[in-house]
């Protein structure tokens, strides 16, 4: 089982619902789970009408099916599988078009750190590992030259590849950008309490208890432990960490991908980041990994977001607006504590 799929079933979606307090007696709570982007989705909102949640439930559930429908990898038949099978695509579903221009934004503002073309050298990487070994540097480089995000034209009418061979993956943006979509559509049909678990993190109003979303942030280098408790501000929250998908046994080579040299960034652990949108928080996650522990802090400010990250040693370090949503035990004992606990927040198998 994976990791993840391991934690919600040992741990359960209850481990979200946050601190001591009274639940609304007005409210009706109720939650949606299913599986989705190599995990375990869960959707759970209150509303005082059981109609209008049930509804809204149901809504939210069709719409993590049709975003990942475009979206996956895993699917043969998806809008992404047909691009990069085909090279372009005609008529592009409207909200593929929306996440690659969002993409676009991010690579653009970070000096192209964030790159959705970085599918070759997964697949690069992927292929020596079923041979039991390492790329060479000319097979890196040989994926590394299909890598440009600059070469993926998008319109409304057209999306397509510039460079013959190129292929994209929206694995480090799907699932932010899935939870920024279902939570508007919560909000549209009147819920103002709710959590959505999209592989990241969007929550929306407070929890059953009438508390803020409390979420763990796991430890990449501990089963079933934490880094810290984090009491939600209503922003969104994602994480990448380098233990999810290795292609060596000492993590050096991992899922991340630098689309500069073509190797995973060699300094983080873990990155976890806040912010408004779901879609940027995720992808700014492999942005802050690209640039390591010396620079994240100024780049957090830069895009406005806030960040925790963590070495390879296992040291982590907060900005300021991270710190202060901590538990109080924790901001007591900064820079680091391991903490068990019954709640995480971690990114799915990006596949």
């Amino acid at each position: 089982m994976k990791r993840r799929q391991w934690l919600r079933a040992a741990l359960g979606l209850g481990a979200l619902t946050g601190v001591s307090g009274m639940s609304p007696k007005s409210l009706r709570w109720e939650q949606r789970s299913m599986l989705g982007f190599g995990t375990i989705l869960h959707i759970k909102a209150a509303h005082e009408d059981a109609g209008v949640l049930d509804r809204a439930l149901d809504a939210g559930v069709r719409a993590l099916r049709r975003i990942e429908s475009q979206m996956s990898l895993f699917q043969p038949d998806s809008a992404l599988s047909r691009l990069n099978r085909d090279g372009l695509l005609r008529a592009p579903p409207a909200e593929l078009v929306d996440i690659l221009d969002i993409a676009h934004a991010v690579s653009r503002d970070s000096d192209g750190a964030f790159d959705v073309t970085v599918q070759r050298l997964w697949l690069a990487f992927e292929a020596a590992q079923r041979g039991g070994r390492l790329p060479t540097s000319r097979e890196v480089n040989a994926a590394r030259a299909k890598v440009d995000w600059r070469a993926l034209d998008v319109t409304s009418r057209l999306i397509r590849f510039d460079t013959p061979g190129m292929s994209a993956t929206l694995n480090g943006i799907a699932q932010g950008y899935a939870a920024d979509h279902v939570r508007a559509l919560l909000a549209s049909r009147g819920i103002q309490h709710a959590l959505v678990d999209a592989g990241e993190f969007a929550p929306l109003g407070n929890n059953s208890e009438s508390q803020p979303w409390t979420l763990g942030i796991a430890d990449p280098r501990e089963e079933s432990a934490l880094i810290a408790r984090l009491m939600s501000d209503g922003r969104c929250i994602a994480t990448s960490a380098d233990s999810l998908t290795t292609f060596s046994a000492d993590r050096r080579h991992h899922h991340i991908f630098d689309p500069h040299t073509g190797y995973s960034p060699t300094a983080l652990a873990a990155v976890t980041v806040a912010a408004h949108s779901g879609a940027i928080a995720d992808a700014l996650t492999k942005v802050f990994f690209v640039a390591g522990p010396e620079r994240v802090r100024v780049l957090a400010h830069q895009w406005k977001v806030d960040a925790l990250w963590v070495d390879k040693a296992g040291r982590w370090e907060a900005t300021p607006g991270l710190k202060q949503r901590l538990s109080d035990e924790q901001q007591a004992h900064l820079p680091r504590q391991r903490h068990d606990s019954s709640s995480s927040v971690r990114e799915p198998p990006l596949r």
